[in-house]
């Protein structure tokens, strides 16, 4: 049966010191990668979120429709403008944003036609930077709350100051699977007051979650279960011009769910979201088209 994938949040563009501008936002780029991976095999996956009536919206409306990608689920403000987010690498190439505030994502409504995908669905990407307003914050909450049966991936996505430690512990009350990286742990476990030593199984002690996906740079994809820990093989690709490793960690959390939905077994999921990531940080901007031989790995007779 082929899978509807759902990436419900922000969406916006990235805006690169060079003044180049990529389509970004993480649920929006899950959402993007999620389709290519899924869409060997028959499957979709469609964002849902808020731009502007303005230029930059219907970019991102044209950007996802160049995809193949279901965009009725985008809506349109004629008051708030389309998000942008400034983005900066530190002196360790890790990337680095600012956030502007009173984006149309940041006004998102519960659309009556959204009860029937959050019914429907198989999973659903979400994140912490979205809920920094109340009232998106209570449309994903409330999708959520309806797609009892689908995978509810949390990516964590700790950005500025846009989160508080009761988002926090509501969102992984929410979720049955969780995305991080290093330094996010770091934080969560301080944050939470989790003992230092339980490091990431810290969040199968508190929450009713099945994996935890933890992202490490160049180090690759560790898979958790409450049982097991999946360590992917490294990859590397060549870099092309002006490569950044915005979205990466995006590109994996849905290369994870597709292949979890897929029934791949564990090490081939970490192995495969490895490629994905590696590929995605060796381009320019989150959202790049994903080659034949990564597709590969996901398709399903």
């Amino acid at each position: 049966m082929p899978v509807t994938i759902v990436g419900l949040g922000e969406a916006l563009f990235d805006v690169f010191p060079n003044g180049r501008r990529k389509l970004g936002g993480a649920p929006l780029n899950f959402a993007v990668h999620a389709h290519q991976l899924a869409n060997v095999s028959g499957g979709r996956a469609v964002p849902v979120s808020r731009v502007g009536a303005d230029e930059l919206g219907d970019e991102v409306v044209a950007t996802l429709g160049r995809f193949g990608i279901d965009t009725g689920y985008i809506q349109r403000d004629a008051t708030h403008p389309t998000g942008q987010v400034v983005v900066g690498l530190s002196e360790s190439g890790q990337p680095r944003y600012t956030i502007e505030s009173g984006a149309a994502w940041d006004f998102l409504s519960f659309e009556d036609r959204l009860t029937e995908l959050a019914g429907t669905c198989h999973a659903v990407c979400f994140g912490s930077l979205a809920q920094r307003s109340a009232q998106t914050r209570e449309a994903i909450r409330l999708f959520l709350s309806l797609a009892k049966d689908a995978i509810r991936f949390f990516d964590v996505n700790l950005r500025q100051n846009w989160y508080d430690t009761p988002t926090l512990l509501d969102s992984f009350g929410l979720a049955s699977a969780v995305k991080l990286n290093v330094e996010e742990l770091d934080v969560l476990v301080d944050r939470l007051g989790f003992p230092k030593d339980e490091g990431i199984h810290s969040f199968f002690h508190h929450f009713a979650i099945d994996y935890a996906v933890l992202t490490r740079g160049e180090l690759g994809t560790v898979i958790y279960t409450r049982a097991n820990s999946f360590e992917g093989e490294r990859a590397r690709y060549p870099e092309c011009v002006n490569a950044d490793p915005v979205g990466a960690g995006d590109a994996c959390a849905a290369a994870v769910t597709v292949g979890l939905l897929s029934h791949m077994e564990p090490q081939e999921v970490a192995n495969a979201a490895n490629r994905v990531g590696a590929f995605v940080a060796s381009c320019a901007g989150a959202t790049p088209a994903l080659p034949p031989e990564i597709l590969g790995l996901f398709r399903r007779s």
